[in-house]
């Protein structure tokens, strides 16, 4: 009989001879520490402890968020920050007419520097202006008199509304003709755009199969990305690239922020804000209705990702999180209740004179935050992510 250790229950019934001992399992393979990725393959801020070299200057990231020709006020914040000396833009996230603004600057940056960032973009907006000469979104003799920019009265608008909710882009217009695209190409050398570039730039659009947002960065700089970010359903076909079709970015992302924040080592995001979060008043008319529906859902992914900052800030504030790990993002913002004023139609009005009071406006404005703000950039946040809750 086979002896067995008394220390040991083989499961064995006295007299009978004991199984053989199982084989142990062989171990798994140690695993090799990591290779470090390389500078290019890291999330920026959340691998260097440097986050960036500031070279006696702040370095800020830009978020230009979409809606049409009220894109002018953006074009105002730009030409007066441009302005000043003491800042460098690292990186630019921007949706529809903050797609084109973010191409336009970075382009003329490319060419330039400041002041070639702020002829190219008033030479791109003139351009816009004088391509809706003979658009039929124009305002009444009687909204002239009033001096009210809305295009609420104008036969044209209310016609072409109508005759859009009737048919679609394919069949009023079967070549996809869409004017902005000569505009975008004459102001714009894509081809030196990419090779030149200094400033990250990040359009956002939506592919229309999937639903899922993409970024054209650098690389990817066209004049059909720039279309694609701008390409309202209603209004002009789909913008087809590498088999692909884009809709308007603002459906995902007015603008999305995580670009700035992977790709990006600045702490800081400037949210140039033209979309309002806020109306006083219900909306009861089916235009209003319609507006006020476009304005939530455009801004909606833009408020769960200040959710999501708000959340690890909160964190990193506790001390639940390490900032050797994480770093806590400066949010600001500029924005203006005029424009708020001035009703989702003058969305549609490119007039020149309303574009130049806009961009009048969004100098105003950057002028105040410069005044209020400037010496918390690189230090703190100016926001108050409470608005976004």
């Amino acid at each position: 009989m086979a002896e067995t250790s008394p220390d040991i229950d083989t499961g064995a019934a006295d007299g009978a001879a004991a199984p053989a001992a199982a084989k142990p399992k062989p171990r798994a393979p140690a695993r090799k520490p990591a290779e470090a990725k390389k500078p290019e393959e890291r999330h920026g801020r959340f691998h260097d402890k440097v986050l960036f070299k500031p070279k006696g200057k702040k370095v800020v990231n830009l978020a230009f968020q979409g809606g049409g020709a009220h894109g002018a006020f953006t074009w105002g914040v730009c030409d007066r920050l441009l302005e000043d000396p003491t800042f460098e833009i690292e990186g630019i996230t921007g949706t529809s007419a903050g797609a084109m603004n973010a191409t336009v600057l970075a382009y003329g940056h490319a060419k330039g520097g400041r002041e070639g960032a702020r002829t190219a973009l008033d030479g791109f907006w003139h351009a816009v202006a004088e391509g809706a000469r003979y658009s039929p979104f124009k305002r009444t003799l009687l909204d002239k008199m009033k001096g009210s920019w809305s295009l609420e009265n104008s036969p044209g608008y209310h016609m072409m509304d109508l005759i859009g909710r009737m048919f679609s882009p394919y069949d009023l217009n079967p070549t996809g003709n869409n004017p902005l695209r000569d505009i975008v190409a004459a102001h714009v050398d894509f081809d030196f755009l990419r090779d030149n570039a200094e400033i990250k730039v990040f359009l956002n659009a939506v592919n229309v199969r999937t639903g899922k947002l993409r970024q054209f960065k650098n690389a990817d700089l066209s004049a059909d990305a720039v279309l694609a970010s701008g390409c309202l359903p209603f209004m002009f076909h789909a913008v087809e690239i590498e088999g692909e079709h884009y809709w308007d970015g603002g459906y995902c992302g007015n603008p999305a922020l995580y670009p700035l924040i992977y790709y990006c080592t600045s702490p800081d995001i400037l949210l140039v804000q033209i979309n309002p979060m806020h109306r006083h008043e219900l909306p009861r008319t089916a235009r209003d209705i319609l507006d006020r529906v476009n304005e939530i859902s455009f801004n909606s992914s833009l408020m769960r990702e200040m959710r999501a900052i708000k959340f690890v800030s909160d964190l990193i504030d506790q001390g639940k999180l390490s900032e050797e790990d994480y770093v806590k993002l400066h949010i600001h913002m500029i924005s203006s209740q005029e424009l708020d004023d001035f009703g989702a139609s003058s969305k549609l009005n490119a007039e020149l004179d309303f574009l130049l009071t806009l961009k009048e406006l969004g100098r105003r404005t950057a002028d105040q935050w410069l005044a209020n703000h400037w010496k918390q950039v690189n230090v703190e946040s100016t926001c108050d992510l409470q608005v976004f809750m």
